[in-house]
């Protein structure tokens, strides 16, 4: 639909379009014509003033010769060559020619680049930033397809890839140069952290086996466990095992149920290669910078894994232990449905009614009773493995289930947040159907839609940018020599 000749100016540009829109073309047109034609000349019309630009800002020539400043001798870089590379940018690919300078040995500087603040890859900062957001939140596919349409340009998937790689190095001297006053919980606030792990599916290892038919049981790929954290301040939520359980059994009509306030200043992350130790490090560093001097109460939440247990009780001094509720409910159903059918009512009452005596503090009661149960009922085989499991597991755990002391302190009892952070952060992003992952792209992709999820993507992003730009072009290592 558009003329064959190529405007030589963004005005040249813009009288085209002004031709056209009046023409008997334009005339015959719908307005889903109109309108993609209009961006595609609006976006020649952008690039074409982007580039004038470009050129008046000169080659960055700064003088006959730059001089590398090093720990044992300075080299002059007096050969000076005119370099032009492409940049793809929002409105298409423009070029940069500008003055190198370099010698034997050693590879060309280009002041301009520096001035520019150019990204050391081929697309534009903004346009890696828009491919960010949408991978973020899509399949990598439908994230280039999306800033095709706006560049018109088409990123290869590799690199991509790499963009979101690159994208995640500063991730954690991100996090670890937040100030505190901006972090910090609230007078009167409570400081909550939550650990759980959920498993991501892996690409299969080079050269692996292909089996015919699976064993029973056996899945068609593998997952491998991210740790995922949450940390977040709140006040006080002073509630009775009532009100919890017309929380959590629906027994009361949503619009009769007192609004809780909600978390403040959560942050949640998760990471795939982090070894267990050096990730509930990291969490215990982001409670400490919100509160170095520990003046708030401290509580966690975690699910009923030993070694994490044992791993957080090691690195931690003067905080609460929490054993998230919401396991012991899973543990429960699990104890009603041996007994009862599922989604029978026996089942349901059977789980309220345990729920009810352990947020009273009668946990040794409620593990008492299941293996009365059990002998009384001469229950045997799989079903008794499963109650015996969760006896065992309770009783390992009651140190950790005093609901009745957390309540009366106002203290969380479940670990929404983190829960929600396994199904935002990695359910709903990483296990979509045919979707696998190699532990280097998802690791990077873990970090960046925490910052996403966190609230913190576009203050991230110039944090990147700022510390990109240091990589690219170090000033300290060179400074320009007069003309002579």
């Amino acid at each position: 639909m558009g003329d064959q000749s190529s405007p030589s100016s963004g005005i040249d540009a813009f009288r085209d379009l002004e031709r056209w829109l009046s023409g008997q073309t334009a005339q015959d047109a719908g307005m889903s014509e109109l309108e993609r034609e209009s961006e595609r000349r609006g976006r020649e019309i952008l690039r074409l003033a982007l580039q004038a630009h470009i050129d008046a800002r000169g080659d960055g020539d700064i003088g006959e010769a730059i001089v590398l400043v090093g720990e044992q001798e300075s080299v002059r870089l007096t050969h000076k060559r005119l370099h032009t590379r492409p940049l793809v940018t929002l409105f298409g690919e423009v070029r940069v020619t500008r003055v190198g300078y370099s010698a034997r040995g050693h590879e060309a500087i280009h002041p301009l680049d520096a001035q520019l603040r150019l990204p050391g890859r081929l697309w534009s900062y903004e346009c890696q930033r828009r491919l960010i957001r949408a991978v973020i939140c899509g399949p990598f596919d439908e994230a280039i397809a999306l800033v095709g349409e706006i560049t018109g340009t088409t990123i290869p998937k590799r690199s991509a890839e790499q963009l979101v790689h690159d994208a995640a190095v500063d991730f954690d001297t991100f996090y670890a140069g937040r100030a505190q006053a901006a972090i910090g919980p609230a007078d009167g606030e409570i400081l909550v952290g939550a650990i759980d792990c959920k498993g991501i599916p892996m690409v299969k290892p080079d050269g692996a086996i292909k089996v015919v038919r699976r064993t029973k049981g056996e899945k068609a790929n593998k997952k491998k466990m991210a740790t995922v954290a949450a940390v977040h301040s709140q006040p006080p939520i002073h509630r009775t095992p009532t009100e919890v359980i017309d929380s959590l059994f629906a027994t009361q009509h949503p619009s009769e149920r007192p609004k809780r306030p909600k978390p403040t200043r959560k942050r949640v992350w998760a990471s795939l290669t982090a070894g267990k130790d050096a990730f509930i490090a990291d969490v215990k560093a982001e409670m400490t910078r919100r509160d170095p001097d520990h003046e708030r109460t401290w509580v966690i939440l975690t699910d009923g894994e030993r070694a994490l247990q044992r791993r957080v009780i090691a690195s931690y001094e003067n905080v609460t232990l929490v054993l998230d509720l919401l396991h012991v409910l899973d543990k429960l159903w699990k104890v009603a449905h041996a007994l009862h059918a599922e989604g029978s009512p026996e089942a349901e009452a059977f789980v309220k009614a345990r729920t009810e005596r352990i947020l009273c503090g009668m946990t040794g009661q409620v593990v008492k009773g299941l293996r009365q149960i059990m002998t009384k009922r001469r229950i045997a085989g799989v079903k008794a493995k499963t109650i015996h499991g969760v006896c065992d597991y309770l009783y390992r755990n009651r140190e950790r289930m005093r609901y009745d002391e957390y309540l009366r302190n106002g203290w969380p009892i479940a670990s929404g947040t983190v829960e929600g952070a396994c199904k935002n952060l990695i359910r709903d992003r990483f296990e979509r159907s045919g979707m696998r992952w190699t532990p280097q792209t998802a690791e990077a992709l873990l970090k960046l839609r925490a910052t996403h999820l966190s609230g913190d993507l576009d203050d991230y992003w110039e944090h990147h940018i700022t510390h990109d730009q240091q990589r690219l072009y170090r000033r300290d290592v060179w400074q320009p020599t007069p003309s002579s």
